[in-house]
């Protein structure tokens, strides 16, 4: 179940970066999922410690953008 709502998280993303819909996310987020489920422990890892990294560095540009008066 969980590996079913990552694909569609990593889907809708790629659809959203694409800008032109369609099933190309889709078919690109259950790859992904399929991928990191196979891998087993170490797929998790992996796509854990690259969530966290994008999290981290879209939170660091927002800090960044704000420049003080």
């Amino acid at each position: 179940m969980i590996g079913k709502v990552l694909a569609a998280i990593i889907g809708s993303k790629i659809d959203q970066r694409d800008g032109s819909g369609g099933v190309k996310g889709a078919i690109l987020g259950a790859t992904a999922a399929g991928v990191i489920r196979r891998m087993g422990p170490l797929g998790i890892v992996l796509g854990g410690a690259y969530l966290a990294k994008k999290a981290y560095d879209k939170r660091r540009t927002e800090r960044v953008v704000t420049p003080a008066e």
